[in-house]
């Protein structure tokens, strides 16, 4: 009897999708199928897959109605954002724009006597394994480029976004992209663990939590699949003394708290200069009592529930921990009388803490940030880089050579300045230590998805 995979929303508690994991020979087969439609989409002219790629996101995004409803019931989010089409197509329209160049030859000799160059080849197979929080935009990351470079997708959601996959792939498909080419499926972990060990996929990447980016290591080993792995973070903030403060509380507080604090470069912890602490202080604290802790289908909601109960328990133990710990909580929880001890969480700011507290230290994946005060640069650094994690960090200056200065000491992905929680396409989206491995986007995503394969040519005379 097939598992059968349960999307349980954070609104109610109720079942809101469901879907069988598929059995692994009819995996083996829709591979095969996708394996045999590669050969031929990598022969088509590089404009005619990136048009089809192009009308596959326009078609996405022509369900936003619906997929604005369904992530508020999948995950959470509420509806007065609408969904992540602006996002979505930002991203593939830059990824189109540079394909050209991305994959074009690298021509080293072209003479009487030889002909020298490096082509991009794609990969074959690449499976994406898509995360809950921004299903989306993490997935059209590497869904857009890898089409558009010649390879078949294989995309597998989360469970608690249940439906996103399956809509992604009937968008595409009902807009031209070959039905075997890019394919949805529905399985549990032993029978993803099973395929990857098998050696299935040609690249794999992967978005979620460093235990899963684990997991799909140890599956891999021995097969020398690439793989690309953005997983845990705690990116700091670091406000200067020079710092335009309205500015920075209003991008940090949005930058930890939107989404319930569920992003992968949210803001998790904040260093403020001694001078400016107390005031950035106060208003982050009235930025964060102003939201509307609520049923993310009403417009009216700002921060809907966490996507799940068991993520909400997660930072409320944090919390807990700081405050046995000595911090204090700044924000009154009677203005969030929404909190249910399940899934509606209200936002939380601890400010006495330090890095003996989880909450400073562990990925807290919530609405909570703790705001620590710092002496100067030098301290400011040491407190960002004691972290485990490395994805962005977010630094609020008037001084750019400042910034980049400091960028520089700092083990982390993307350095920021003067704004946070956010994925430029034209940069590489990559991370250091357990955050991960690999990069996406720009033309590095391009590298990434492809492999390059040398043509050394000797003329005859």
């Amino acid at each position: 009897m097939s598992t059968i995979l349960k999307c349980i929303s954070p609104v109610d508690g109720t079942v809101f999708a469901e879907r069988p994991v598929m059995e692994p020979d009819s995996v083996r087969t829709a591979l095969a199928r996708a394996r045999a439609a590669q050969k031929e989409w990598a022969g088509l002219p590089l404009d005619d897959r990136i048009k089809a790629v192009q009308a596959g996101v326009e078609a996405l995004g022509a369900m936003g109605d619906e997929t604005v409803v369904e992530l508020a019931r999948m995950m959470g989010r509420p509806v007065r954002y609408g969904g992540e089409f602006g996002g979505v197509k930002e991203r593939a329209d830059y990824m189109a724009s540079i394909a050209g160049e991305a994959l074009a030859p690298i021509i080293t000799e072209d003479s009487g006597d030889f002909e020298r160059r490096i082509l991009r080849e794609p990969h074959g197979i690449v499976f994406v394994i898509a995360p809950w929080n921004y299903p989306y935009l993490t997935a059209i990351n590497t869904v857009a480029p890898a089409l558009i470079a010649g390879n078949a997708v294989i995309l597998k959601h989360a469970t608690q976004t249940l439906l996103a996959g399956e809509r992604m792939v009937r968008a595409f498909t009902g807009a031209g992209i070959p039905s075997d080419l890019f394919q949805n499926v529905f399985l549990d972990h032993p029978t993803t663990e099973a395929l990857i060990a098998e050696g299935s996929f040609d690249f794999i990447n992967f978005t979620g939590s460093v235990n899963g980016g684990r997991a799909i290591e140890r599956a891999a080993a021995g097969t020398f699949t690439p793989i690309g792995l953005e997983l845990g973070g705690k990116d700091p903030g670091y406000v200067m003394n020079d710092a335009d403060l309205d500015w920075a509380v209003d991008t940090l507080m949005d930058g930890a708290l939107f989404n319930s604090g569920q992003c992968c470069c949210g803001i998790e912890r904040i260093y403020v200069a001694e001078s400016r602490f107390d005031e950035f202080v106060e208003k982050a604290t009235a930025w964060a009592s102003k939201l509307k802790l609520g049923n993310p289908l009403d417009p009216e909601t700002t921060i809907g529930p966490m996507a799940n109960k068991r993520f909400a328990e997660t930072v409320r133990a944090q919390i807990a921990d700081a405050l046995a710990k000595g911090a204090r909580g700044l924000v009154d929880p009677k203005l969030f009388p929404e909190d249910d001890g399940g899934a509606y969480l209200a936002p939380q700011i601890l400010v006495d803490v330090n890095h003996d507290m989880d909450v400073m230290r562990e990925e807290s994946f919530g609405p909570v940030v703790g705001i620590m005060p710092v002496k100067d640069d030098d301290e400011a650094v040491a407190l960002m880089n004691d972290s485990k994690y490395g994805l962005t960090a977010s630094l609020w200056t008037a001084d750019p050579e400042r910034a980049a200065r400091i960028g520089a000491r700092i083990e982390t992905g993307t350095v920021f300045m003067n704004r946070a929680d956010y994925l430029d396409p034209s940069l590489c989206w990559t991370g250091c230590k357990e955050t991960g491995r690999g990069g996406s986007l720009s033309v590095i995503g391009f590298h990434n998805l492809t492999r390059p394969k040398s043509y050394h040519f000797r003329k005859t005379k």
